[in-house]
């Protein structure tokens, strides 16, 4: 198990992820298995930067377009939905390449989930009732209150795993973080080779500020307002996501259009800024720095060689061991 190779590419938005991983699942031959909990959402196209198909170029991206904006989905799903497309790739002799940029997706698919509750959907329910009565910052407060280390690496907004935190307490009187810490993440089904790609600061948010001015040229707030006129209310979870949020607060009159791209940028670098501090912690993670004059083309092709050299070293590891493995089956069988 520990010899079979998984590559993951990973980093924060904007940072060039989709279009170099685009051209390395090309060199390897592969399709490319996204890692997002904001495009497994369909419908959800533009505020999540969704390759359309004419920009996937032939390569197959799975594990996006899963559930619709109402329907729950969770890290264990994710897992659960990747698994099987690994499986898969593994039965056609192709090497499984990981893309994208939510670090607990990639966490829990490399190293398992701990044992801890399942979700209580009135429970859910009514904590959310009582945030919506007590304020936005009810949710944060009160895991501060049970759970202090679950809460200061939590954002206050991220409703979805605050909700999931307090769950976990209410249901088995035992803190997310202990149990998490007791699990340690330590399964290793894999041989993997991660690597992490960042930009200096200034750089990465000139790409962040240009990605949002485009998203609202091809239409962020026109798909904001179908997806609201379809039913799915601000309050849902899906919605608020980056992009959704920020443009169904200029639907509903509190600002106007350009304060509505202002903030949208404003809450990307945050964000992105986040996912650097998760990706920091993953152990074995091989940065590469990319600059403006670094085309996806010569990226892909220099991690296409990191790559091959992973994979050659594997092959390599599973010969030295293979020659003790077929004499412990000779034995058996004589």
């Amino acid at each position: 198990m520990a010899l079979r190779p998984l590559v993951v590419l990973v980093g924060p938005t904007a940072v060039g992820k989709s279009e170099i991983g685009l051209r390395l699942a090309r060199g390897l031959d592969t399709e490319l298995l996204t890692a997002d909990s904001r495009q497994v959402y369909r419908g959800m196209d533009i505020a999540t930067d969704k390759p359309a198909m004419e920009q996937r170029q032939g390569v197959p991206h799975r594990l996006i377009d899963l559930v619709d904006p109402d329907e729950p989905f969770n890290a264990g799903q994710y897992r659960t939905l990747a698994l099987q497309e690994i499986e898969r790739l593994y039965g056609e002799r192709r090497v499984p390449l990981i893309v994208g940029g939510t670090g607990l997706y990639v966490r829990t698919l490399i190293h398992g989930l701990c044992d801890a509750p399942r979700a209580d959907q009135a429970f859910r329910a009514a904590l959310l009732r009582e945030a919506e009565a007590r304020g936005r910052y009810f949710l944060h407060e009160e895991l501060t209150r049970v759970d202090p280390e679950s809460a200061a690496r939590l954002h206050p907004h991220d409703e979805v795993k605050l909700v999931r935190a307090l769950e976990v307490y209410h249901l088995s009187g035992r803190r997310l973080s202990e149990m998490q810490q007791r699990h340690g993440f330590a399964e290793q089904p894999f041989s993997v080779l991660m690597i992490g790609l960042h930009r200096d600061r200034p750089q990465l948010y000139r790409r962040i500020d240009a990605r949002v001015e485009v998203m609202f040229e091809r239409g962020v707030v026109e798909e904001t307002a179908n997806l609201l006129a379809q039913g799915y209310q601000r309050e849902l979870g899906a919605m608020k996501g980056l992009g959704y949020q920020q443009v169904a607060g200029y639907l509903s009159g509190e600002y106007d259009r350009a304060e509505a791209l202002r903030l949208l940028q404003r809450d990307t670098r945050h964000f992105a800024k986040r996912q650097l501090t998760w990706f920091r912690k993953e152990p074995g993670l091989q940065w590469r720095s990319l600059s403006e004059q670094d085309s996806p083309e010569d990226v892909a092709g220099r991690l296409l060689e990191t790559v091959q050299s992973f994979l050659r070293d594997l092959s390599y590891r599973r010969s030295v061991e293979m020659p003790a493995s077929l004499t412990m089956e000779t034995g058996s069988t004589s």
